[in-house]
């Protein structure tokens, strides 16, 4: 009974434990995204005790931060507690006193909210109808959370034996467990506990896989069409080259540790009784834009984003041209960096694209027509309301990732020539990597290179194995995001709903696990597939 009431005591008043009374848990989830509390709702449905140790105030992830367009392609693969947040979703917009700016008839999606005839589910959804949903997902299960508490980089876990026994945090508190899970996009506590991953991308070489390493030829999507001079002062080599470019993008094919792009999925409004009107962002660098202004110099109208529309006419505005919101090239220190270098990365990704609205909508070297365009958006008053209307979190699309003794690569996304065997959820999107530099040619014009985009398949099984480390690196800890894949195969899975189904399944290992009292290594594979079958997981698909 005490350590229920110490549960109710964390959850309701956010306080720590009494002084002296050892926390633990049967499961303890580091990361309060999208993945971190479908898992959470999971342990407690199997009666297990769980606690979500946030890094950060915001919860919900990406699925809370901008990204209502819903990426995942097939999405009749997508069942469980996956599919029952969306289903919430369709829910939410049933009331019409959550049709502010519009009206249901009027909202048009581009056909993304229902994909079948009769859907049960919503796949479009404004920021803050997501977090109703996981905070009403938070209430119901009485799922406890502290938040601002980050593990320590250097000493964030205490391990014995290949065992987890408990994370430390910054402030010293330490909270035991019998299983633990790292649910960050950037594997925080995956690395302090001593399990091998990787960062970049591999050469094709390493596992066979074509799509893989530094891809020129293949970059011809969101790519520079016009001749643009890459340097500071135009055809003066001596001037240096303007920010973000290199001279050189290395040997085609070949791996590297530069990751794709990142950026803010951005959530605006032309609505002028919910408008924001942005203004230039303090730390302004005219010369961040000095790409963009030389290809509209030359006649280059577009596109800068892709406008999804959301729900009362909001939008989720993701990256797309040759020059949009993807700062390309400065996120490379992100993954390994600790929290004042990833601050810092933060920080210049928002100025960026504070900037870069501000720009199309302002300043003089933008034709009058595009400015006239962007003058009506602003940032939605109703959204983000404790961040200065602009999302908190980062497009991560991918850090570290682990490397176990599974790695789903390429041939486990096209299923041609290896398949899982030991399903816990499907993927079903394009293998996807966004720029991941920008290169002077050997015509000496700028280019982007990374983008690849290779669709087709049909959905794939994710191996268990790919969700768990090496057993003689850790027994304990799943990782259902920073799961061990190549950069091209993390690329189809890194989606927010298959995130969310990988998590249930971790979670049920976890429970299953500590029921069996054994490793997660050990686990019976078909005990666990009859459980998340029960539990409404997809786990196969046939056309």
């Amino acid at each position: 009974m005490r350590k229920y009431i110490i549960l109710l005591m964390v959850l309701v008043l956010g306080c720590r434990p009494p002084v002296g009374h050892q926390e633990e848990y049967d499961l303890v989830i580091y990361g309060g995204t999208s993945a971190g509390i479908v898992a959470a709702v999971q342990a407690v449905r199997m009666e297990k005790s769980v606690l979500v140790v946030n890094p950060g105030t915001h919860i919900g992830g990406l699925t809370t931060g901008g990204l209502g367009q819903t990426d995942i392609g097939n999405k009749q693969v997508i069942g469980g507690i996956s599919r029952e947040f969306y289903r919430r979703i369709r829910d939410y917009y049933e009331d019409t006193l959550h049709w502010e700016w519009e009206t249901r008839a009027d909202y048009r999606d581009g056909g993304q909210t229902r994909t079948l005839q009769g859907e049960d589910a919503m796949w479009t959804f404004e920021p803050k109808a997501a977090m109703r949903v996981f905070n009403d997902l938070i209430t119901e299960y009485g799922i406890p959370i502290i938040r601002n508490q980050r593990i320590s980089l250097q000493e964030g876990v205490v391990k014995e034996n290949g065992k987890i026994k408990a994370l430390r945090l910054e402030s010293g508190r330490l909270i035991r467990g019998k299983m633990f899970m790292d649910a960050t996009y950037e594997g925080d506590l995956m690395a302090v506990s001593g399990v091998s991953y990787t960062t970049g991308r591999e050469a094709v070489s390493e596992y066979g896989e074509s799509l893989n390493g530094v891809q020129t030829k293949m970059a011809v999507h969101h790519q520079f069409e016009q001749d643009i001079d890459p340097y500071v002062v135009p055809g003066d080599t001596a001037s240096g080259l303007l920010p973000g470019i290199f001279e050189d993008p290395g040997e085609e094919g070949s791996g590297d540790r530069k990751v794709q792009a990142y950026c803010f999925r951005m959530c605006l409004t032309d609505v002028p009784e919910n408008r924001i009107l942005l203004r230039r962002p303090g730390p302004y660098n005219e010369q961040e834009y000095e790409l963009l202004f030389r290809a509209l110099e030359q006649g280059y109208s577009g596109p800068f984003f892709i406008m999804s529309m959301m729900p009362n006419r909001k939008t989720d505005a993701n990256n797309n041209g040759c020059f949009s919101s993807d700062f390309i090239g400065r996120n490379y220190e992100y993954p390994e960096g600790d929290y004042k270098k990833r601050g810092e990365i933060i920080r210049a990704h928002r100025n960026y694209q504070l900037g870069l609205l501000w720009t199309l909508a302002n300043h003089p070297r933008v034709p009058e027509e595009i400015r006239a365009e962007w003058q009506q958006w602003g940032l939605p008053a109703d959204e983000f309301t404790d961040n200065g209307h602009w999302t908190p979190q980062l497009y991560i699309r991918e850090a570290r990732r682990m490397v176990s003794d599974f790695v789903m690569t390429q041939h486990h996304c096209t299923q041609e020539s290896a398949s899982a065997r030991q399903s816990v959820g499907m993927g079903a999107y394009t293998m996807d990597s966004h720029h991941v530099q920008r290169y002077v040619n050997e015509q000496g014009f700028v280019k982007n290179e990374g983008d690849v985009q290779v669709g087709g398949f049909s959905p794939y099984p994710i191996e268990y194995r790919s969700i768990i480390p090496k057993r003689e690196e850790c027994t304990n800890l799943l990782v259902p995001v920073c799961l061990s894949a190549t950069h091209i195969a993390f690329g189809s899975i890194r989606m927010e709903p298959v995130f969310m189904v990988l998590a249930q399944s971790a979670a049920t290992a976890a429970c299953l696990a500590i029921n069996e009292h054994v490793t997660l290594q050990d686990l019976d594979y078909m005990t666990l597939r009859e459980r998340l079958i029960g539990d409404e997981q997809v786990l196969s698909f046939r056309k």
